[in-house]
């Protein structure tokens, strides 16, 4: 089974089972009370990138520990386990940037533009959101199955994840938010370029990892 036909799939199953609702309502809620109208741009941005960290690691744990018909192993026996575990990472990552770009679009809706080109306003956040978004991915990758198999466990290792990737210094996600907060009000817009390097490179390290232990735990 190719592999866009395994993210159509994962994606189907993700939205026909509806636990999707939870983490968009509330990464929906903490946007709306965070992003205030008026506030930097910049600063909006930044709040909004920052709420894809949790977000990203919750609807990873939903797609690696969805239910498909037929159960999981005759579905990793058709397409392979690493394919298998890859689409359901790649699907909760494509649903985080879409919940991300509709929390930037009312960002930049709400948020003061006066200290900053909007062009390269919007760009600059792109990027936080993107490198937010991979943090968490990366993160989720390696707080649920496989390496992770009791529910408890992996939600307290998501929680703890998300806040050190929020805290730690060399976090791409910190480094990224950073950036923008502190720019709100110097009249240039950032690219964290480095830290959107570092994010995909802590995300491909994560999945890859994840991929080969579904290969053995199966």
């Amino acid at each position: 089974m190719a592999l866009t036909a395994l993210l159509r799939y994962q994606g189907a199953l993700l939205l026909r089972s509806q636990r999707w609702i939870a983490p968009l309502v509330v990464y929906a809620a903490f946007v709306a009370v965070g992003v205030r109208s008026g506030d930097p741009a910049l600063d909006a941005l930044g709040y909004t990138a920052a709420g894809l960290v949790p977000l990203s690691v919750w609807l990873v744990r939903l797609c690696v520990t969805a239910k498909t018909p037929g159960g999981p192993r005759r579905l990793r026996r058709a397409a392979g386990p690493v394919r298998v575990h890859a689409a359901a990472l790649l699907t909760a990552l494509a649903g985080t940037l879409l919940a991300g770009a509709a929390g930037a679009a009312y960002a930049l809706l709400a948020g003061d533009l006066t200290y900053q080109p909007p062009a390269a306003t919007a760009l600059a956040g792109a990027v936080a959101l993107a490198v937010c978004a991979l943090t968490g991915t990366a993160v989720g990758a390696v707080c649920s199955r496989p390496l992770l198999r009791g529910r408890g466990r992996a939600v307290l290792a998501g929680g703890v994840g998300s806040l050190l990737a929020w805290v730690l210094a060399f976090s791409p996600a910190r480094s990224a938010v950073s950036a923008l907060v502190g720019a709100a009000r110097a009249g240039t817009a950032p690219l964290p370029l480095g830290a959107l390097a570092g994010a995909v490179l802590l995300a491909g390290a994560a999945g890859t990892v994840a991929c080969l232990v579904s290969t053995r735990r199966s």
